[in-house]
């Protein structure tokens, strides 16, 4: 006897079968006769029964779309992906550094910039797992191939009047901090609030390594240390745009105008090929060993001085201890150490940009945005006021600002793209000097001033 009743398919389907008209493929439906078709459905086809069954359809759509979401939200979060991204958004970094645009925002930056939109747009997690081994492994590991070059005699006798400049602006992210903690307490980070405050002065004295280096050592939570990098760093895109246009005025370097300074420019060209060499197997194979074994002892280190935290700074003091003591033994690993170390650097910026969730920040402490905007006002303002007072040049005193607040590559990149070729080095030396001196500066003042204002 041929079954009467429609195709229990079409209803799971939320739509009803209507053999010859739609295509099904139960073949359970595909027995019925045209004339029980016409007669069941007919019956079933009630205003009730179709509003029953649309509003199953319905149901199932939601249904769908949930499972859409959750299986984007599990991509998202998935290893490879993640990886994949931040690896693209630092090889990215370094492409725009060709580019005019990228060389006035600088490669880290557009590297976070990559990060920060990547997150946001939900293609990969805020909250991933692998930003925090990118914080404690490769940072980490980073810290001494940056530093092998470090040798604080060489950094004293190259920079000149770089290094005093250089000296002022950290004296003046100091000073604006102090400013920016009265006025903006941040009190509702709550007991994160000084200590993001310390990352931040350290931040603006040496770099993101030394925001880490702090946020680590003081043990600032997960949350607050992606929101201060995420504001700090949406801040930053204006201070670089700002920097490039206050240097509009000032022309490159001329070196035909005399042979004394055409010998410079070729000295530092040729320090600065030592310096930014290719990588070199054996020599970066070596540089990455004695990298794990300097953090490997600097893990030792914090542990016996109680503080388990702090594996930054006491990797940063062995390492800059043994590039003034032994730069000549370290010399021929720079260059493979600092190649090395720049990917590592662009695959660290791109994760900042991709923990710091703009809703993040705006949920956790929208004071941020504005504390690190005083901050950075202060810095600039007291920097150029006071360099100017003392007959610095203009040019000098804006590569020793770039310096505290991008780094030794922002710094270097500037001078490069400005055509400041005689300052390229120096840039280089004195970033490196902010790298070595910004987190324990910014953790000795944070714990005993910034702590009880």
């Amino acid at each position: 006897m041929m079954p009467t009743q429609p195709c229990p398919r079409a209803f799971q389907t939320g739509s009803i079968c209507m053999h010859g008209v739609l295509p099904c493929s139960a073949p359970y439906a595909r027995t019925l006769s045209p004339a029980l078709q016409r007669s069941n459905f007919s019956s079933l086809m009630t205003p009730r029964f179709s509003r029953r069954v649309a509003s199953k359809g319905r149901n199932t759509a939601r249904a769908r779309r949930v499972q859409v979401c959750a299986a984007l939200s599990v991509a998202a979060s998935s290893p490879w992906r993640v990886w994949a991204c931040l690896t693209c958004a630092g090889a990215a970094g370094l492409w725009s550094e060709k580019t005019k645009w990228g060389k006035e925002l600088s490669g880290p930056l557009v590297s976070t910039l990559a990060g920060l939109v990547l997150s946001n747009l939900g293609l990969i997690s805020p909250t991933a797992v692998e930003y925090s081994i990118v914080n404690k492994y490769l940072l980490t590991m980073a810290v001494p191939l940056l530093l092998l070059s470090a040798d604080l005699r060489r950094v004293f006798n190259d920079t000149g009047r770089l290094l005093v400049a250089f000296l002022i602006g950290s004296a003046a992210t100091v000073a604006g901090t102090l400013v920016a903690i009265k006025l903006l307490p941040l009190t509702d980070m709550g007991v994160d609030g000084w200590k993001v405050a310390s990352a931040l002065m350290a931040r603006h004295i040496g770099g993101a390594v030394n925001y880490v280096g702090v946020a680590e050592t003081l043990s600032i939570t997960p949350s607050a240390q992606a929101a201060g990098l995420a504001a700090d760093s949406l801040i930053c895109v204006f201070y670089f745009a700002g920097i490039f246009k206050l240097a509009s005025s000032t022309g490159p370097d001329d070196a035909s105008t005399t042979e004394a300074a055409a010998a410079y420019q070729a000295g530092a060209n040729s320090k600065l090929q030592q310096e930014t060499g290719g990588i070199q197997v054996l020599e970066g194979a070596t540089a990455v060993g004695l990298a794990c074994l300097i953090c490997q002892l600097g893990s030792l280190g914090a542990k016996v001085l109680g503080l388990p935290g702090a594996v930054i700074p006491v990797v940063t003091g062995i390492t800059v201890a043994l590039a003034t003591i032994v730069p000549g033994v370290l010399k021929p690993l720079v260059p493979s150490a600092e190649g090395i170390a720049a990917i590592l650097m662009q695959i660290f910026f791109a994760a900042v940009g991709a923990a710091g969730s703009i809703r993040i920040v705006m949920r956790t402490a929208p004071s941020l945005f504005l504390f690190s905007t005083i901050q950075i006002s202060i810095h600039l303002a007291i920097t150029l006021g006071v360099g100017k007072l003392f007959g610095f040049q203009r040019r000098d005193l804006l590569l020793a600002s770039n310096a505290n607040v991008g780094g030794p590559t922002t710094a270097a990149g500037m001078a490069a793209a400005k055509g400041w070729k005689r300052s390229i080095v120096p840039s280089l030396l004195v970033g490196t000097l902010g790298y070595a001196i910004a987190t324990f500066l910014a953790v000795g003042l944070g714990s005993s001033v910034l702590q009880h204002m």
